[in-house]
């Protein structure tokens, strides 16, 4: 039980370092985290998924400039539904392996000492973590480590980028498909709400009906009461 529960907090914790670091401030400009904050989540993201910053918001702006057409890196209407929601991690691998647009739409991500170690030693991270869970918690360790390595290319790369574009219920008209799974962003860190960000991009906060939940936003409003986050839009 204790593995369990250690691997659905760690789980989680990833969950909102993404969408809150790399998708509400880092791709969108919506937040300015404190600086201890800040590279926290930085740090967590290396150890338990191994993704560059500039990559993943690189990937993520051009799938906003051609939502479901063909220049989108992950697309169920272009791949297909099951090769998203499969190959979701494979698809955005692909796309960021495209130098000249990571550094196009990448532009304005961190580029310092720290990021540069990061971004260099993507799988240094990853093995750690590896390391850390199986001296904590022994041959469990190895399968805590496997779900967690799962978990955002899973989630993120499959069930948002392959599902929040094919089905679901839709609060307005987007020149795309997205839809909100679910109305309660609890599972994805709020990233359930897909047609509502496809709506307004630029806000933190993914919920617009008052019967919708995006945890995510719970943990916005949670840092900024403690000055740990500038809200540039609401």
């Amino acid at each position: 039980m204790t593995e369990l529960i250690t691997t659905l907090v760690m789980t989680h914790i990833t969950i909102v370092c993404v969408t809150l670091y790399l998708h509400r401030a880092q791709a969108h400009r919506a937040l300015d985290f404190h600086p201890v904050l800040s590279h926290f989540m930085r740090f967590w993201l290396w150890l338990t998924t191994g993704m560059v910053t500039k990559q993943w918001v690189a990937v993520h702006r051009k799938h906003h400039r051609f939502s479901d057409r063909y220049e989108d890196p992950h697309s169920p209407h272009v791949d297909g539904i099951w090769q998203v929601l499969l190959g979701g991690a494979r698809l955005y691998s692909k796309a960021a392996k495209d130098t000249k647009m990571v550094k196009f739409y990448g532009r304005g991500t961190p580029d310092d000492a720290i990021e540069r170690l990061y971004t260099g030693r993507p799988y240094t991270g990853i093995i750690l973590m590896l390391v850390i869970d199986v001296a904590l918690f022994g041959a469990w360790g190895f399968a805590m480590w496997a779900v967690q390595m799962i978990w955002i290319p899973f989630w993120a790369a499959g069930v948002v980028n392959g599902l929040g574009h094919y089905m679901g219920y839709r609060n307005g008209e987007t020149k795309d498909h997205s839809c909100n799974l679910v109305p309660w962003g609890i599972i994805i860190g709020g990233e359930e709400l897909h047609n509502n960000h496809h709506l307004n991009p630029a806000s933190p906060k993914l919920s617009r009906k008052w019967w919708e939940f995006d945890i995510g936003w719970m943990y916005v409003k949670l840092f900024e009461s403690l000055k740990l986050v500038t809200i540039h839009y609401k």
